[in-house]
C-alpha cells in the first residue's frame, strides 16, 4: 500500500512540473507593453520586421533577428552571404513588445510615412479573425491536455478503487460495499466455535432455521422476522455470533460496518443502502450484518442544525425504508450489532423492522469456562493449569478479555523460557490486565513503602474479617501500572445485592485509609481509586437503589438515559441536601467500623503489614497463619481452601 501511495505523489509531482512548464511557456511569450512612441523609435531605426494589428486597437511587433552567431566568425558568415546560404542562420522574427491604439486611421497613416521617410521592408497585417484553429490549438495544447485527462482518469481511479474493490472507477462510489460470503467459500467459525451465550446462539441458530427450512414456520401462517438486534458491551461476542451464523447458514451472506455507508459526499450512504438491498434480493434467501449499526442508526433530530443536510440522517431513513418494504416471501433477514443501543432510533427498533432485540451479556462462571476451554486448545498447559480456578478469578470478563489473558499468558511463559504454560502464568496475566504492568525497579522511598504496606494489609485484614467481603486471593505491594500496591480477591458472582453486603464492601474499601490513621496519625492521597468506588457505591445505596430508610423506596436512576442527570436533576434541592447527607452518613459509619475492626486485631494487622513489607506478595495461607481460618466460608472459600490443602501437601 505503501508503494501505491508513493507512485501517487510521484504522478502528481509531474503533472505539476507540468503545469508549471505550461504557465512559464505563456509568461515567455507574452509581449512587452511599450508607449506608441518607442514604437516609432525603434521602427524608424530599421529593427520592425513586421506588426499585426488586431482588432484595430491593439498592435504586436515583430524584431528583426538577422544572424545567428552559432559560434562562427566574421569570414565564415561571409562566405556564407556569397554563396548564398544566408536562409541558413536566418531567423524568424521575434515578438517582442505590443501596445494599443486609438484611431486605427491615423496610426496606418503615420507608419506609412515612416516607412516611406526612412527606405523600410516592415509589413503590416490584420487579424480580425479568431487566433486559433482547431489544429493550432491541438498542436500547441494538445499534449499537455491529454496528460491532464490521463492524469485525472487515474485519479479517479484510485478514489474508486479506495470505494469498491480493486480497479472500481469513481463512479462506482455509490456501490455497497458489503463483503459476500456465498455456500462455496469456507467459513471456519461455527457455532462449536462460540462457548457461552447459550441464549443468543438459540435466537440466532433460529435465525438460520428460518432461512434453510421457512415452510416449518409459516405452515401456521407465522412470519419470518425480518431483523434481529445484537445488543451487547464490546467483547462479548456479537460480531463472533455473526460468523458464526456466516459459517453455519449456507446461504449468502452479506457482511458490511455501518461506517461503510458514511461518506462526505451526499447521498451516497443512501445509495449505497439500495445497492445492498438489491443485491440481497437477487440472492434470496440470504442474511445482510451490519455490524456497529449506531454509526447510521442515532436517534434523528437531536444534533442536527436547522436547514442542514444531515447525510447520516438520510442513510437511516433510507434503511428505514428498504427494512419495511420487504416481501413476506423476500427471505432477507437482517442482523445488526451495537453496544450503544440507547442512542439508537426508535423507528429501527420498531417490529417490522427488527423483530427481535437478543441481548448478549457477559459470561457467567460456566460460560466462562467454556471460552476458556476453546481458547486453551492450541496452547500447551502444564498439569497444574486449573480452568475452574482461572474461571472464578476473572468475573466480569468478556470473551476477548478471557482470550486476551490465554494469549498473554503465552507470551510470559515464552519471556520466561518455559516449555509449557503454567497457571501463575494465568495468574501474572490476569493481573498484568487488571493492574497493568509490573514495575519492579520503580523507586520508592522506605516511609512511602512502608505506608502502602499497612494500607494495603488493612484492606486484607478487613476483608477477612467481614462476612460479606470478597476472599483474598493474594496482597502486593510490588508496583503496577499506576497503582503502588493492589489487593486481589474472588468476588461472590451474586444476581442481586443485599445493603450489608454493600456496606462491608464499602468498609473493606475505606480499611485502607483507616489503617493510615491508625499507624501513622494521618492519611494520604493513595486512598484516591478507593474514595471514588466508595462514593458511587454510597450515591446508589441512597438515589438509585432505594436502600436508604430516609429517602425511602425512590429510585433517581432513568433506564432509558433520556434524562439528562447532570444539567437537570430530577429532585428538589431540599432532596439533593438529604441525598449529600446519607453518603455522608454512610461514608462516616463504614469508615468507623473499619477503624474499630483493625484496632480489635491490631497485633495481627501490624504483624500482617511487616510479613508484606518482608515478602513484598502474600498469599491466602499467609492470611490463614495469621488470623486463622476466616469465619465466614462460603463455596468460593471452600474452593480455596481446598487449593490450599493440595499446595501445602505438594510442599510437604
Amino acid at each position: 500500500m505503501k508503494n501505491k501511495n508513493n507512485f501517487f505523489w510521484i504522478y502528481a509531482i509531474i503533472f505539476s512540473v507540468f503545469i508549471g512548464i505550461f504557465f512559464l511557456k505563456s509568461s515567455f511569450y507574452e509581449p512587452k507593453k511599450i508607449h506608441q512612441n518607442y514604437f516609432f523609435d525603434i521602427l524608424s531605426k530599421g529593427k520592425v520586421d513586421k506588426i499585426i494589428i488586431k482588432h484595430k486597437e491593439l498592435v504586436y511587433v515583430y524584431l528583426k533577428n538577422n544572424f545567428f552567431n552559432l559560434g562562427l566568425n566574421s569570414s565564415t558568415i561571409q562566405r556564407k552571404i556569397i554563396n548564398n546560404e544566408l536562409e541558413l542562420v536566418k531567423k524568424k522574427p521575434i515578438l517582442k513588445y505590443k501596445f494599443e491604439i486609438g484611431d486605427l486611421q491615423f496610426f496606418q497613416n503615420k507608419f506609412e510615412k515612416y516607412k516611406n521617410i526612412y527606405n523600410l521592408d516592415t509589413v503590416i497585417d490584420f487579424k480580425n479573425q479568431p487566433e486559433y484553429t482547431i489544429t493550432k490549438f491541438f498542436f500547441d495544447y494538445g499534449i499537455f491536455f491529454i496528460l491532464l485527462i490521463i492524469f485525472w482518469m487515474f485519479l479517479f481511479k484510485k478514489i474508486g478503487s479506495s470505494g469498491g474493490g480493486p480497479g472500481s472507477q469513481i463512479f462506482n462510489i455509490g456501490k455497497s460495499k458489503a463483503r459476500l460470503f456465498n455456500e462455496n467459500e469456507h467459513v471456519k467459525t461455527t457455532f462449536k466455535d462460540v462457548a457461552g451465550l447459550e441464549g443468543a446462539k438459540e435466537e440466532v441458530q433460529e435465525i438460520v432455521e428460518f432461512l434453510k427450512n421457512p415452510k416449518k414456520y409459516t405452515k401456521l401462517g407465522g412470519k419470518i422476522p425480518k431483523g434481529a438486534l445484537l445488543i451487547g458491551e464490546p467483547g462479548t461476542g456479537k460480531t463472533l455470533l455473526a460468523k458464526a451464523v456466516a459459517g453455519e447458514a449456507k446461504v449468502p451472506f452479506f457482511s458490511l460496518s455501518g461506517s461503510d455507508f458514511v461518506e462526505m459526499f451526499v447521498g451516497v450512504g443512501a445509495s449505497r443502502v439500495r445497492d445492498l438491498f438489491e443485491k440481497a434480493k437477487e440472492k434470496s434467501p440470504c442474511i445482510i450484518f451490519i455490524d456497529e449499526i449506531d454509526a447510521i442508526g442515532r436517534s434523528r433530530g437531536k444534533a442536527s442544525i436547522a436547514g442542514s443536510n444531515d447525510e447520516r440522517e438520510n442513510t437511516l431513513n433510507q434503511l428505514l425504508t428498504e427494512m419495511d418494504g420487504f416481501d413476506t416471501n423476500t427471505n432477507v433477514i437482517v442482523l445488526a450489532a451495537t453496544n450503544r443501543s440507547d442512542i439508537l432510533d426508535s423507528a429501527l427498533l420498531r417490529p417490522g423492522r427488527f423483530d427481535r432485540t437478543i441481548l448478549v451479556d457477559p459470561p457467567e462462571l460456566k460460560e466462562r469456562k467454556e471460552i476458556f476451554i476453546v481458547h486453551l486448545k492450541k496452547l500447551i498447559l502444564s498439569k497444574d493449569v486449573d480452568i475452574d480456578f482461572l474461571s472464578r478469578q476473572t468475573p466480569g470478563f468478556s470473551g476477548a478479555d478471557i482470550a486476551n489473558i490465554c494469549n498473554e499468558s503465552a507470551l510470559i511463559a515464552a519471556r520466561k523460557n518455559r516449555s509449557e504454560i503454567k497457571n501463575k502464568d494465568f495468574l501474572d496475566a490476569i493481573d498484568r490486565i487488571i493492574g497493568g504492568l509490573e514495575k519492579k525497579n520503580k523507586i520508592i522511598k522506605p516511609d512511602e513503602k512502608k505506608r502502602i504496606a499497612y494500607h494495603e494489609a488493612g484492606h486484607a485484614a478487613v476483608s477477612w474479617l467481614l462476612k460479606y467481603a470478597s476472599p483474598l486471593v493474594k496482597v502486593t505491594i510490588i508496583p503496577r501500572g499506576r497503582s503502588l500496591g493492589s489487593a486481589w480477591y474472588l468476588p461472590e458472582e451474586r444476581q442481586i445485592t443485599t445493603t450489608d453486603q454493600m456496606k462491608d464492601e464499602i468498609c473493606t474499601l475505606l480499611s485502607g485509609r483507616s489503617a493510615e490513621e491508625i499507624i501513622f496519625k494521618s492519611v494520604s492521597t493513595g486512598a484516591l481509586s478507593d474514595l471514588e468506588i466508595v462514593t458511587k457505591q454510597a450515591q446508589s445505596m441512597v438515589s438509585i437503589f432505594g436502600l436508604n430508610e430516609k429517602i425511602g423506596n425512590i429510585s433517581y436512576y432513568d433506564s432509558t438515559g433520556q434524562n439528562e442527570f447532570y444539567f437537570s436533576k430530577p429532585y428538589s434541592e431540599k432532596t439533593a441536601q438529604i441525598i449529600d447527607e446519607e453518603v455522608s452518613k454512610i461514608v462516616i459509619e463504614q469508615y468507623e467500623r473499619s477503624k474499630k475492626i483493625l484496632l480489635d486485631n491490631k497485633k495481627k494487622f501490624i504483624l500482617l503489614a511487616n510479613k508484606l513489607l518482608d515478602k513484598e506478595v502474600l498469599f491466602r495461607e499467609d492470611l490463614v497463619n495469621i488470623f486463622g481460618e476466616r469465619a465466614y466460608e462460603d463455596e468460593i472459600g471452600n474452593i480455596l481452601k481446598e487449593k490450599d490443602k493440595k499446595t501445602l501437601n505438594k510442599k510437604n
